[in-house]
């Protein structure tokens, strides 16, 4: 695998650097953006993943977060100071990855940035995927990183695929959140249940035909979610 290039937009040109630097030392390729526009600019598709402020001069994160998703699947972690559950929650549903507030640990946000982009990685990559999973209309292809609902793809994002994914091999059994966020995410589970609550909504919005009766991504009152029948 060739160097991940990595972009960070980030107006305090302190956390900036401070991250750029910290991620260089991994051997991360970094180009850094200090405003909104500085960043549409600057992104392109040599990019694996971006870093991203969410109040930024010019254009704020939100926007340029949907600029992103209507070109790319690729990873996003925010970086915020702003803790409030609907602004974590405005910025999953929108299609980010992950959600670190400040002040975090340049550590933690290194963890996270490896474990996202072994996945994005994986997600991309056919050599080891062998395998099609299928549940009536739908068709997970892992040799190729596909989704079929009748024979038409659907567009998922790593994480929605890992979701599905894990579903589809495992029919009958309930998962509870922390269990979804520990073998998706890649981390320790803090109660967080906003991160996997939004991506499976997410997630059903894209594979059910009606995403308030859901068919296939079913609630299992109390304890999780589980495969339908």
């Amino acid at each position: 695998m060739s160097i991940p290039n990595i972009l960070i937009v980030e107006d305090d040109q302190e956390i900036n650097n401070l991250i750029s630097s910290a991620l260089t030392k991994e051997n991360y390729n970094i180009v850094q953006a200090f405003d909104g526009k500085q960043a549409l600019e600057k992104y392109n598709e040599d990019f694996q993943m971006v870093i991203l402020d969410l109040m930024l001069p010019y254009v704020d994160g939100i926007e340029i977060l949907r600029q992103i998703r209507e070109k790319s699947t690729l990873p996003v972690i925010i970086l915020s100071a702003k803790d409030e559950e609907t602004d974590r929650v405005i910025g999953l549903s929108m299609g980010a990855d992950d959600y670190i507030i400040k002040p975090f640990s340049v550590r933690e946000l290194s963890a996270r940035v490896k474990a996202h982009l072994r996945r994005y990685v994986d997600y991309n990559n056919s050599e080891t995927k062998n395998s099609v999973l299928e549940h009536n209309e739908l068709k997970l292809d892992e040799l190729n990183y596909k989704v079929l609902k009748k024979e038409k793809e659907l567009k998922l994002t790593p994480k929605e695929f890992e979701l599905l994914k894990l579903f589809l091999s495992n029919p009958n059994r309930v998962f509870t959140k922390a269990q979804l966020f520990n073998r998706v995410w890649d981390n320790e589970y803090l109660n967080d249940d906003n991160t996997v609550m939004v991506h499976i909504k997410r997630l059903r919005n894209k594979i059910e035909d009606n995403p308030n009766d859901p068919k296939y991504i079913q609630t299992v009152w109390g304890i999780g979610y589980k495969l339908g029948e």
